[in-house]
């Protein structure tokens, strides 16, 4: 396993942390497990996957056939977004950063994701994390915390 994977695996596990309360225990209970962040090796490995991921996005011609998804592709930077992304799962899997930007809800309201949209991007980030090694463990963890903000993200009443 690399060691960009498994910091990619630490900073989702470490979100899935600060997502879910309470502390997350060694298998014996009685010393703290590493952080998400810590795991997936910190964050030089998180920043190389989300860009990967990001690139993935961008290109992407399924999400893209959505009209607001491909004006705001248009309209935002890609780099621009891979420094809000790295900053939020840094700062979700436990890691030092500080996410200064929107909330999931203002930030995808305007885009109309559909259903089915969620879930070919959950898909292109499963490829990713297998594409970078990221352990099972961490990429289930990094799913929960991704997972956590569907309903923030997903148009109600949206076709699937």
């Amino acid at each position: 396993m690399s060691k960009c994977s498994r910091s990619l695996g630490a900073a989702l596990a470490v979100f899935l942390m600060v997502v879910m309360p309470g502390t997350a225990m060694s298998q014996e209970g009685d010393e703290p497990q590493a952080s998400l962040f810590e795991r997936l090796g910190g964050l030089a490995p998180i920043t190389v996957v989300v860009s990967d991921f990001i690139d993935h996005l961008v290109e992407d011609p399924v999400l893209n056939a959505n009209p607001a998804v491909d004006a705001a592709r248009q309209r935002v930077p890609a780099a621009y977004l891979k420094y809000r992304v790295t900053s939020l799962v840094c700062q979700t899997t436990g890691g030092p950063c500080q996410y200064q930007g929107r909330g999931m809800k203002e930030s995808h309201a305007h885009l109309e994701i559909t259903e089915a949209e969620w879930n070919h991007m959950v898909e292109v980030f499963k490829e990713v994390l297998a594409e970078h090694g990221v352990p099972d463990p961490e990429t289930e963890e990094l799913l929960a915390i991704v997972g956590s903000t569907k309903d923030d993200i997903v148009s109600t009443g949206s076709g699937s």
